[in-house]
């Protein structure tokens, strides 16, 4: 009875599991560019009250929950599909990891934003929202060719 539920609800955990990475690599795209723009206006501007409620917005209703549900249902998935002991798996997580952390960071700033805190410059802005994609590309390459 436990393997046939385990078998029948892989591909449904699985289709979950990549609504929740398209969700979370979405908002980690974007809330960096929203850096970007937020660094540039003025401290107490209407502009920049507009990109707090922005920010905390999208880090609370997309971002976070969207981590949380590709963590538990990538780990399903890693449990169910016996993938653990695979050298390809050990890579993903440990990207997947990292990508956590910049998640944290990103979360960091935008409290850091929110209380016009803001030391970092545009160009920082611009070049830290290049890591999630590379840590993106990688790991979807991970998954999909399993090269080790």
């Amino acid at each position: 009875m436990y393997e046939w539920i385990t078998i029948s609800a892989y591909p449904w955990i699985k289709a979950l599991h990549v609504i929740a990475v398209i969700a979370w690599m979405a908002g980690m795209l974007y809330l960096p560019r929203l850096f970007v723009y937020h660094c540039e206006a003025e401290v107490g501007s209407k502009q920049s009250e507009t990109f707090k409620v922005m920010e905390w917005r999208l880090l609370k209703a997309i971002i976070n929950p969207a981590m949380v549900i590709t963590w538990l249902a990538g780990l399903y998935l890693a449990w169910a599909g016996h993938w653990y002991a695979s050298g390809w798996f050990h890579a993903k997580l440990t990207l997947v990891l990292i990508l956590s952390g910049v998640h944290g960071f990103f979360s960091r700033l935008v409290k850091d934003f929110a209380a016009d805190r803001n030391t970092k410059s545009q160009k920082f802005y611009r070049i830290i929202n290049e890591v999630p994609t590379l840590l993106m590309i990688v790991i979807v390459i991970l998954v999909i060719v399993k090269p080790f």
